[in-house]
């Protein structure tokens, strides 16, 4: 790029379903497949990549709604144009698909330009870490108990992933019990020495949450991290759970913005501050959301999409860790090239690929695609 400035010359985009390998389901949810939507922006030859797990909306929103403030914007202004893509949405509203919308043309166009500068992302946005610590993330309340053994130990003995996280709270948190007997058969899974991790994806009140996981650790569970016992909204809810027990309390997956990170972490609701590039505004606002955790002497933990996230995770300082989440690494591993390995439970960014280092399977997502909807002006 050096001497002249490349402008964005065209963006598309590819949504596709892929069907999980059972039947899933959290504390609040069930599901049987998996949209991803892709975005691809190109500069004199060059393609960057980006993506969000989203309604395939998220397209349309793409080529309705934002194509006419990127497309002939200076690849070198990345961090301009998501201010671009932010004002253009103002009536459409951040929050929601529209923010998923954002966040994957913004990968797609910090991947752009890093590739145009021939180096890493990670080495672009700033190197903190060679490594970055991942989590093994399923252990959906749909399993039984040996479908839960079996990944749990895939985990943490074929790939020494010394932390991993099970769903509890199905059906929406009134059985307790159910969800206690699951957290010692994990516990006995991986043994001592691994940390345990429990996700109620908000199933529970507060008081709910505090008798479940006093009960687990009664038992011996030593779970370590309790991620959203209640819902992300309920910001005294949380602080009364982190207040009485001794699980690090987690949440905000579902952040948009750094107004949202910066009130979770006001309110004393979380001991370690979640963030997703693919729903909060990609990495640019990730960034953000990391640097509001660290003001608040905070980590910052990257949800979900494990190889979006490996390079600007390398690039925050207060990182604690990644999600290597069932669903997203099985669709990572078909559809892009470059997938990276957690034998060990970290994965490092390769300095000596430009951008992410991944590019899209055509051939293999072939099957998956399906048609995005009509244009949302």
């Amino acid at each position: 790029m050096a001497g002249h400035s490349p402008v964005v010359e065209d963006l598309r985009t590819t949504v596709l379903t892929v069907p999980t390998d059972a039947p899933e389901s959290d504390g609040t949810a069930q599901w049987t497949s998996t949209t991803m939507v892709v975005v691809r922006v190109r500069s004199e030859g060059v393609t960057g990549l980006g993506w969000t797990y989203g309604p395939a909306a998220c397209g349309a929103l793409v080529d309705g709604l934002l194509r006419k403030v990127v497309v002939g914007r200076p690849v070198a202004a990345a961090t301009g144009t998501w201010d671009a893509m932010v004002h253009r949405a103002r009536n459409a509203t951040r929050a929601g698909a529209v923010g998923y919308a954002i966040s994957a043309v913004d990968v797609a166009l910090w991947d752009l330009k890093a590739r145009l500068l021939d180096t890493s992302l990670a080495d672009l946005l700033g190197r903190a870490h060679d490594e970055v610590p991942v989590y093994g993330s399923g252990g959906f309340t749909s399993y039984d108990d040996d479908r839960l053994t079996e990944q749990l130990r895939g985990w943490v003995v074929d790939q020494q992933i010394p932390r991993v996280k099970i769903k509890i709270g199905h059906p929406g948190g009134v059985h307790h019990q159910r969800d206690v007997e699951r957290m010692m058969l994990s516990r006995h899974a991986i043994g001592a020495d691994a940390e345990l991790f429990v996700d109620a994806n908000g199933a529970y009140t507060a008081k709910q949450a505090v008798r479940a996981i006093d009960a687990a650790q009664q038992a011996g569970a030593d779970v370590t991290w309790f991620e959203e016992p209640v819902s992300s909204d309920d910001l005294d809810g949380l602080r009364l759970v982190r207040e009485h027990t001794t699980s690090d309390v987690a949440a905000g997956e579902y952040g948009t913005d750094v107004g949202y990170f910066r009130r979770m972490c006001v309110a004393g609701a979380v001991d370690c501050l979640q963030a997703d590039a693919t729903r909060c505004g990609g990495y640019t606002e990730w960034l953000r959301a990391a640097a509001v955790a660290a003001s608040f002497e905070l980590d910052v933990s990257a949800h979900c999409a494990p190889n979006l996230h490996a390079p600007v995770a390398a690039a925050a300082p207060n990182l604690r860790h990644i999600e290597w989440f069932h669903d997203h690494v099985r669709i990572e591993q078909l559809l892009l090239r470059g997938a990276l390995d957690p034998q060990g439970g970290s994965v490092t960014p390769d300095p000596d690929r430009p951008g992410h280092g991944l590019t899209f399977d055509d051939d293999a997502a072939e099957r998956f695609v399906v048609p995005t909807p009509g244009d949302v002006q």
